[in-house]
């Protein structure tokens, strides 16, 4: 055990004797020691060899705790003959960001600590050519990948921002081995396959992986095996930050800032309720029953990411008052419809999230939504006059009362200047901007 005074974050670790595979992260909090426990990576496949098992269980990580919508492969492993170069990597995909990962297994026993140290330095070196060659061929020659729902994307990397990922599977690393990078030109980091199932566990949201990935790749390296420690750190450096100064009225009069830090201290969906699971089954939702396969995939994508850009710290709270509105959004007479909602605008006041609810679902309703979210799209785009470069995402859930399914879900997203007529502006602020007095607004921090 290592002594708790030496960490300048106030972490500090304790092997488990019994499990070398694990230890347990205490960390100190305003509110008293937390403890994270840090378990092993997920078990191998037993049908398949070590390699490929390994490949297997970073994919059903990722699928399992983030969305199978955001990890690609290549459709087809092009032959060398053809003049292409086979991309053997598993991608992950969300909104203008992507990671190329490499996943290196060892097979064999390992061996004395400085032979040991001296071969992962080789194959990180090794798995980072190739992840800088995947992205290179991705930027000259766009390529189809197939994600873990089995739909086809044709992905040009030069609409991504990359990082490139080198995942090592090893049963038991040495302690303190730092791997040297080269520059290859993207930021690249190096992680254990414990370490990628920790992140995906801790955060259940691929977007939130992917942020941390380019945030760590920035920071100096940490020993492998260890990437609990600092994302420990930057998250008590985020929980000490103070709230930044942001322009509330950008969403009107009544608009109130919840600041959240970046990154959790407590996993996703510790708080003993199933409330941050509400995001995702309405991720679920758009994925497999929103969206008809006549939609775009990179379309489809695009919705999916936006609303997984909600922040993690807030997805439990989020959830508790989105079940809260369905709750309450039936108790009205049959002929008429009750609203809620809440509304979010990122950091970067380009994108605005709007969540609701509302009595039912018809034709009527589809519209009022439609125009409710056109209507602050505008708005917020106006102000800010960064109308090209701004989108807003709108999701309503309407109860059912047929014992299917608890609630529908349906999607608006809108994107860039939207052109409305001065009747159309005049005609949907009468009919919202007098409806939603109490409506329940939030700005991301």
């Amino acid at each position: 055990m290592t002594d708790p005074t030496s960490s300048p974050a106030q972490l500090w670790r304790y092997v488990q004797d019994e499990d070398p595979s694990a230890f347990t992260l205490i960390v100190e909090t305003p509110n008293g020691p937390y403890m994270r426990r840090i378990p092993p990576a997920l078990p191998l496949p037993s049908d398949v060899d070590h390699g490929a098992g390994a490949e297997d269980a970073v994919h059903t990580a990722a699928t399992t705790w983030g969305m199978p919508d955001f990890v690609f492969q290549q459709v087809d492993h092009a032959t060398k003959g053809s003049g292409r170069r086979e991309l053997g990597d598993r991608l992950l995909l969300a909104g203008q960001r992507g990671a190329v990962v490499q996943v290196k297994a060892r097979t064999i026993k390992p061996k004395p600590r400085a032979q040991e140290t001296a071969w992962i330095q080789k194959v990180a070196a090794k798995a980072m050519n190739q992840a800088k060659g995947t992205v290179r061929q991705l930027r000259m020659l766009p390529a189809d990948m197939v994600n873990g729902r089995g739909r086809t994307l044709h992905v040009d990397g030069n609409a991504y921002e990359w990082v490139a990922v080198f995942l090592l599977d090893h049963p038991q690393v040495p302690e303190e081995v730092q791997v040297a990078l080269r520059p290859i030109g993207i930021p690249a980091i190096t992680l254990t396959r414990r370490d990628w199932d920790f992140l995906f566990d801790q955060l259940r949201s691929t977007t939130a992986v992917l942020d941390y990935l380019f945030r760590a790749a920035a920071e100096e390296p940490v020993p492998l095996g260890e990437e609990p420690v600092r994302f420990y750190e930057l998250a008590a450096a985020d929980a000490a930050a103070p709230p930044k100064d942001i322009d509330t009225e950008l969403v009107g009069p009544g608009g109130t800032l919840f600041s959240t830090p970046r990154l959790p201290q407590a996993p996703a969906g510790s708080d003993g309720t199933h409330a941050h699971l509400m995001i995702r089954i309405m991720l679920e939702d758009v994925a497999t029953s929103l969206l008809s396969d006549s939609v775009a995939e990179d379309d489809r994508l695009t919705v999916l990411s936006d609303f997984d850009r909600l922040p993690v710290p807030a997805r439990a709270e989020w959830g508790h008052l989105l079940l809260d509105m369905l709750r309450d959004v039936p108790d009205v007479p049959a002929e008429h419809c009750k609203w809620r909602f809440r509304r979010l605008v990122d950091e970067d006041r380009t994108r605005q999230l709007i969540v609701g609810a509302a009595t039912r679902f018809d034709s009527v309703v589809q519209a009022a939504f439609s125009a409710y979210v056109q209507l602050r799209h505008h708005e917020v785009a106006t102000r800010t006059g960064l109308a090209e470069e701004s989108s807003t995402l709108g999701v309503l859930l309407t109860p059912r009362r047929d014992g299917v399914r608890p609630w529908d879900t349906s999607a608006v997203r809108v994107h860039g200047d939207l052109n409305l007529s001065e009747e159309e502006l005049r005609v949907y602020s009468e009919g919202w901007n007098r409806a939603t007095e109490n409506a329940e607004v939030s700005v991301s921090d």
